[in-house]
């Protein structure tokens, strides 16, 4: 068996349950996902995209930062720093043009609950609109 040059703790990426997974890395790669049997939520059960559904990780197309539209329709790198700035002055710009209810917002079953917590933070603290859905709800 092969023997990990770090062993990387997080949450499984795929809906929002929450299962706790270990990350075997070898190499810098990923070779090995293991549930995490010291918890609650899957105690070393995993679905079979989060035993398996790592590679997305490693493809050649997966954007690796923020891209920027320019002038002529293309595309350019920018920080994070500047698309979140970006993407704050558009909110800000929109909301004041059109009204906060002019913004709305859909989370996902893929992210936490603490995530989607977040995001209606997001849209009634700051935006101040109640348009915000769940791609999930029953």
């Amino acid at each position: 068996m092969l023997t990990p040059d770090r062993v990387v703790t997080t949450t499984c990426p795929y809906c929002g349950v929450g299962c706790q997974v270990d990350l075997l890395l070898k190499d810098g790669l990923i070779y090995r996902v293991n549930g995490r049997f010291d918890n609650e939520i899957n105690r070393g059960s995993l679905c079979v995209k989060g035993r398996f559904g790592y590679d997305f990780i490693y493809s050649p197309d997966r954007l690796k930062t923020p891209l920027a539209r320019d002038a002529h329709g293309g595309y350019y790198d920018i920080t994070w720093d500047e698309a979140l700035n970006k993407v704050a002055r558009n909110f800000e710009r929109i909301r004041q043009q059109y009204g906060p209810d002019s913004v709305a917002f859909l989370t996902s079953a893929k992210c936490t609950n603490e995530e989607n917590y977040l995001m209606q933070k997001l849209a009634r603290g700051v935006i101040g609109t109640n348009n915000i859905d769940h791609c999930a709800r029953l």
